[in-house]
């Protein structure tokens, strides 16, 4: 189990984007957490199993909410930290 951090650029503040990916992570089993930050962009921070779960937190990030408009995920493997769920932070 690894936790990476990812930095969503885009239309990402204000459009339903951080509630789409708690409901959709939370739903395919993901535990982390999302939250603004004051530069615009997003930030998540998950626990990924493999490469395969890699691939699908990456999906729904890509897809958002619908008035989202996602240009660009940066993402870096951090230390591990343990969630119990996966929650918007504020």
């Amino acid at each position: 189990m690894k936790t990476y951090r990812f930095l969503v650029s885009g239309r990402v503040q204000g459009v339903g984007y951080r509630a789409y990916v708690s409901e959709n992570a939370r739903k395919h089993g993901f535990k982390g957490y999302v939250k603004n930050l004051i530069d615009g962009r997003v930030e998540a921070v998950a626990n990924i199993e493999n490469e395969d779960r890699f691939k699908e937190f990456i999906k729904i990030l890509e897809e958002g909410s619908p008035f989202s408009e996602v240009r660009n995920i940066e993402y870096e493997e951090i230390p591990y930290m343990e969630f119990d769920d996966f929650e918007i932070r504020y």
